[in-house]
């Protein structure tokens, strides 16, 4: 990976700062590569604060259950930066001579010309998209949504809005009615577009925005709805109820987020056959989208934990997607009276107090620990006193290492077997991966 370093480490010093929200260097770049924006599959296009993956991720398994070769850009990667990019054609990753190309020829054609870290992989990505044939593409915004480097497209096939809450608050603001504003942002003229549940105010924003533009809106909760029935997944809206098995991603929130996933292809037209609905079993029994409640059972952090530990790992890193993991342990506990630890590192851009708020009786100890690949993390001293004012047991320590050898510690005194929980960012996430040896395939 050698290669694909340096050349990522060529993009990041195209520009002073790492994000520059703004579309002008976008379209200038794009145009000297021959505007590869104008030449995409149909594309679901997505925005959020919480849920684009996994909605990304059921779309991609509900198109491929069907037989159709779909593209994914997605950020930011857990390991591999390769991971960003999957091209339909192989429905693998992006491998290293290819993605070489396409960040030459996007050097190229910036000619040294100022531009963001993003918007350089971002129009790498929409290359390899534009010559590579696919039935459709599945496109993540990065952050926000107005001025976003993905929001290039001019007509997606349906704008999909998962859950808003309060996050890149520097970069965004802190009005929630802010934010959804800049989100709404990928509405386009006429475009259809699907909403997630959202806070009043944030329906609101949305319903204003897609009024301005003409574009037909469907609200989970009004126009369709998901949950769960007897261990099935019941979908239902206009045409009718599917009974369907349930998300194999674990976590209540992901029958909301597949309710999400599969009102975009109703309203794409692509759940009219019978085929198409019969593809939906199969489809969300092998999603897969790594570090969000993923469950490890082997590997190397398993063989380093006491025996029998119940292991999760999840990058969500804001207040939002802490409320939905703490409900779901919290499910977890009620079936089995496991001690649940909480194994943490976060950047210095969040809102750590709100994260662990939401932990407050039900996590035993809090082990902060650093991140390792980036500059950006709190430190685990800072970290453990801001969960201990949020009402949580915590302890700082200088690597992972130490952090594990003190669940163990922990451990000796429980009747059970811990339940451990790595999180608190995508960083952290992607190191525990590449730890246990289970990167992202």
């Amino acid at each position: 990976m050698s290669k694909i370093n340096a050349a990522l480490e060529r993009l990041m010093e195209l520009h002073p700062s790492e994000i520059d929200l703004s579309l002008e260097r976008m379209h200038r770049v794009l145009k000297a590569l021959g505007n590869p924006e104008k030449r995409l599959p149909p594309t679901f296009h997505i925005a959020g604060t919480n849920g684009k993956g996994s909605t990304g991720a059921t779309i991609r398994a509900l198109l491929q259950a069907q037989g159709k070769t779909v593209h994914v850009y997605s950020s930011p990667h857990l390991v591999h930066f390769n991971e960003r990019i999957r091209l339909g054609g192989t429905g693998r990753f992006v491998e290293q001579e290819p993605l070489l190309e396409a960040i030459k020829r996007v050097e190229t054609a910036n000619d040294g010309h100022e531009l963001t870290f993003f918007e350089a992989t971002t129009a790498v990505a929409l290359c390899l998209f534009a010559d590579n044939p696919a039935d459709y593409l599945v496109l993540e915004v990065g952050l926000g949504g107005v001025l976003d480097a993905t929001n290039v497209i001019e007509k997606p096939l349906v704008s999909v809005i998962s859950p808003i809450s309060k996050d890149h608050e520097n970069f965004l603001g802190n009005s929630l009615e802010g934010i959804a504003l800049e989100k709404a942002g990928i509405i386009k003229l006429g475009c259809p577009v699907v909403v997630g549940p959202q806070a009043d105010a944030v329906h609101a924003v949305i319903e204003r925005k897609a009024a301005r533009q003409r574009a037909p809106i469907w609200f989970q909760g009004q126009e369709f709805s998901a949950w769960e029935e007897g261990g099935r997944l019941v979908y239902q809206d206009e045409h009718g109820l599917l009974d369907l098995a349930p998300p194999k991603l674990a976590g209540f929130h992901q029958l909301s987020n597949s309710g999400l996933a599969l009102a975009a292809l109703r309203v794409a037209g692509l759940l009219e056959s019978e085929a198409a609905r019969a593809a939906c079993d199969k489809a969300l029994r092998s999603i897969n989208w790594p570090a969000r409640m993923q469950p490890l059972y082997e590997g190397k952090l398993c063989d380093e934990l006491p025996s029998n530990s119940e292991i999760w790992v999840d990058g969500g890193h804001n207040p939002g997607a802490a409320k939905v993991i703490a409900s779901f342990l919290a499910d977890l506990t009620d079936k089995a009276s496991r001690p649940t630890f909480l194994v943490m590192g976060m950047m210095n851009t969040k809102d750590p107090e709100g994260f662990f708020q939401q932990f407050e009786g039900l996590a035993k100890h809090v082990m902060c620990v650093p991140l390792t690949t980036t500059n950006a993390g709190r430190s685990p001293d800072e970290l453990a006193k801001i969960a201990h004012r949020a009402g949580l047991s915590s302890s700082a320590h200088g690597n992972l290492d130490r952090a594990i050898a003190e669940v163990g510690r922990r451990s000796l005194n429980e009747k059970e077997p811990p339940r451990v929980l790595f999180g608190g960012s995508l960083y952290l996430a992607g190191e525990i991966l590449e730890r246990n040896g289970t990167p992202p395939q």
